[in-house]
């Protein structure tokens, strides 16, 4: 399995977990791939049981997709140890340590959300 198959398969649970439902053009979209290479892809991972394809009852024709029970297994197993790890890290992180991380993601995250002013401002800064 690689990396881009990891990857829909990680973002085929987390549809599931925010109750939305995946479809290969959504597929397409989120790994940045073509359509055909997506086909390719779900041929690959159907085949190896670790997605299923249904049909969308809307409509009769579009695919909806899923991660398979044993690819929700695979995936947990695959990442228990990554994520004790991160814990580790996290916890270790004294309360000035846990601030300052807290203040640099927000200020990050407000950037990303709302990048009018302040990014306009720093683009002019360093053009000048």
């Amino acid at each position: 399995m690689n990396e881009t198959d990891l990857m829909a398969i990680r973002h085929l649970i987390a549809c599931e977990r925010q109750s939305r439902v995946a479809s290969p053009k959504n597929l397409s979209e989120f790994l940045n791939i073509s359509s055909a290479a997506t086909a390719k892809l779900l041929s690959r991972l159907t085949a190896s049981g670790h997605i299923r394809r249904e049909v969308n009852p809307d409509d009769g024709r579009a695919q909806r997709l899923f991660a398979t029970q044993a690819s929700h297994v695979q995936m947990r197993r695959a990442l228990a140890g990554t994520h004790d790890q991160l814990m580790k890290v996290a916890l270790d992180l004294t309360a000035d340590q846990q601030a300052a991380v807290v203040h640099f993601l927000e200020a990050m995250s407000a950037i990303a959300i709302r990048p009018g002013s302040e990014a306009t401002t720093l683009e002019q800064s360093i053009e000048s």
